[in-house]
């Protein structure tokens, strides 16, 4: 199966070979927020669908990720349709086992519209798949990176549930009654890199590692952040499609792996303690989950290749004149790209920030990116430019520092590649100067313009007829996914939060 699996390859002719000492097949897609939407089905039933897929109730791309059916019916699913099924094709080459539920086989599906049989304009794996074949056509592919950081917290225990049972945290129901401040951190304290707090939480610091490197998520670097229980994984890179496979399924890993139930039975007795020392929530890989604190980002790396490997970013040789001093190892190639993601930015904000909480993330002064900006190897600006002579020829890349821990990987990527190709293709030039070193972000010699401060602001940004986004990823697309997060805009317009109660309780 190569970089996206464990080894195995499989075809459609050694399919039932792989599967001969299996009774049962787990399936899942991608739905529009990044979550795994999925099902277990008998062997002899995934044998006859393999090929030419199977009817999937199209409701996942009808309702939010809460089940909450979008207020606005919107093209691909609704009540006029009857919330038809579209088509689920399994991808063979996504073939892995799942170590925590006995290997289990699994296999993620792409979702085709059952008209056409191509992929529908909503479906994740099917954007990325596009934007990657206008490479392809070119003799051309790409390879990605991804890095997530998250908030880990301590689960509570409920004494009325036997602790070896999965999900036993009693998350859920602990923050029905209690605020979310009351979680303690898995650690305390700013202590980023540290060699010595993972080891206080071993089960879960290695358990994490093992899983993901058997699941065919690996981790390339894994390590504590700054902030108190925070930390961050690097997954090993890869093709930029079975990248975001590893960085989707790495998401569902963290809430759900073995480490989050496995560990409290080696606990003779929680009864006396109400936080088992090991047993870990399911984390708060949302972009700011604690106040005055730096937020979760998910940091994406890309670059272009040809066939035989040769990264195309890089120049050969240094430029004596080139535009800036930055660029002098950057190839034409790679300065239309860069010039193609800073000219669209703006216009796939809701990509790269997708929910509300987003934006407590890209604020000034907390190392998060707030303009359109970029630089050498400048980790304040939100394209970061990783070349020569800092870095190696082969690893010339860009790291896209915008989206946040909460941002559908799929989607990131298909906007990173659609938006740079679009500058190849158009030849665009770079119309905004590097971010010079120790300048601020957003400072008063920031030229670059603000990003949105706010989901409704940055959805109206996308939508908009001229918007960037519609002439990458077409109308139809825009119209849905812009249709969601105007979902998410009313749910939080008509919520009635914490702060307010407690600021106006007495005062209004």
């Amino acid at each position: 199966m190569g970089d996206s699996g464990g080894g195995t390859e499989v075809t459609y002719d050694s399919l039932e070979h792989v599967l001969r000492n299996d009774t049962k097949v787990k399936v899942a897609g991608i739905d529009i927020d990044g979550v795994l939407r999925g099902k277990l089905m008998s062997k002899k039933k995934f044998l006859g669908i393999a090929k030419d897929g199977f009817g999937f109730c199209s409701v996942i791309f009808g309702w939010d990720m809460h089940d909450q059916t979008y207020f606005k019916e919107l093209k691909i699913s609704n009540a006029e349709n009857g919330y038809h099924d579209i088509i689920a094709v399994p991808d063979l080459s996504s073939f892995r086992r799942i170590p925590w539920e006995d290997d289990v086989p699994f296999f993620l599906v792409s979702f085709l519209d059952p008209d056409h049989r191509g992929p529908i304009s909503a479906c994740p794996r099917g954007l990325l798949k596009t934007a990657v074949e206008k490479l392809e056509k070119q003799g051309l592919g790409a390879m990605a990176g991804a890095e997530y950081e998250f908030f880990q917290f301590r689960a509570p225990v409920n004494n009325a549930i036997d602790p070896k049972e999965r999900n036993s945290s009693s998350t859920a129901k602990f923050l029905q009654e209690n605020s979310h401040n009351a979680l303690p951190p898995l650690t305390e304290g700013m202590f980023g890199y540290s060699l010595t707090r993972p080891v206080h939480n071993q089960e879960y610091y290695y358990g994490i590692y093992d899983a993901c490197e058997k699941f065919g998520c690996g981790i390339e670097g894994w390590h504590t952040e700054s902030g108190p229980g925070v930390f961050e994984a690097a997954l090993e890179f890869g093709e930029v499609k079975q990248m975001a496979d590893k960085a989707g399924l790495f998401k569902s890993v963290m809430p759900g792996g073995p480490p989050h139930s496995r560990t409290a039975k080696n606990h003779a007795d929680t009864s006396s303690n109400p936080w088992a020392v090991n047993l870990a929530s399911p984390p708060a890989s949302w972009p700011n989950p604690r106040e005055g604190l730096p937020g979760n980002s998910g940091h994406m790396h890309l670059s272009i290749v040809d066939k035989s490997g040769k990264n195309m970013f890089y120049r050969g040789s240094k430029d004596p004149h080139p535009p800036y001093q930055d660029l002098e190892y950057l190839s034409d190639m790679g300065r239309h790209f860069l010039a193609g993601l800073l000219d669209g930015l703006p216009d796939v904000m809701p990509i790269v920030a997708p929910t509300i909480n987003s934006y407590k993330r890209l604020v000034e002064n907390f190392w998060a990116p707030v303009t359109v900006s970029w630089g050498l190897e400048h980790r304040a600006a939100s394209i970061r430019l990783i070349a020569p002579p800092t870095a190696s020829a082969k690893a010339t890349r860009f790291e896209v520092r915008v989206a946040g821990a909460d941002a559908n990987p799929f989607l990131v990527l298909a906007a990173i590649l659609a938006l740079g190709w679009r500058g190849v293709e158009k030849k665009l030039e770079i119309k905004v100067p590097p971010l010079g070193k120790g300048q601020n972000v957003g400072g008063a010699s920031d030229q670059g313009v603000r990003l949105a401060k706010g989901l409704k602001e940055a959805t109206v940004q996308m939508m908009r007829r001229e918007s960037v986004a519609r002439e990458v990823f077409g109308d139809e697309f825009v119209e849905h996914f812009g249709g969601t997060r105007e979902h998410e805009i009313r749910l939080w317009d008509e919520a009635v939060t914490d702060w307010e109660f407690k600021r106006y309780i007495e005062t209004v």
